[in-house]
């Protein structure tokens, strides 16, 4: 079977045009990479790549001082607030503490209250107010 002629013209032209891109493409690849030889010279020669690259050391030598600034701050801030929080701590602990002993007696108490059938005097009238200060000096009245 013959091919007729128009197919094979038009694949000669399609041919043709794949040739001519490809030339194009290596031609403007070829254009750009002298345009950046170019580029890099002029830069290179004007020393604005060293001058950039200095400004650069400083600003980043900069930022990492005010970093570690910034860092030692909040440090010292972070500590400030745990010897606070230690000093909270401790006294409350104090607290527990002397309640787990009030406690402690009161049930000693009571056990030898009842193991003789008599409840233990405090020398107290239950009913009557009495003055109390908790650890940090404040007064108030609480009943027994």
């Amino acid at each position: 079977m013959a091919v007729p002629e128009e197919v094979r013209a038009a694949k000669r032209i399609n041919s043709e045009g794949e040739r001519i891109i490809e030339k194009a493409q290596e031609e403007a690849e070829r254009i750009v990479a002298r345009a950046q030889e170019q580029a890099a010279f002029l830069i290179d020669e004007r020393g604005l790549t060293q001058q950039a690259e200095a400004e650069s050391r400083r600003i980043v030598s900069e930022a990492e001082a005010d970093a570690e600034e910034v860092r030692r701050g909040a440090d010292e801030y972070a500590v400030n607030v745990l010897v606070g929080l230690e000093g909270d701590v401790v006294k409350t602990l104090q607290s527990i503490k002397k309640g787990i002993d009030l406690l402690d007696t009161r049930r000693t108490d009571l056990r030898a209250g009842d193991a003789d059938g008599v409840e233990p005097d405090d020398g107290l009238d239950d009913e009557s107010p009495v003055d109390v200060e908790d650890d940090e000096g404040v007064a108030a009245t609480a009943r027994r």
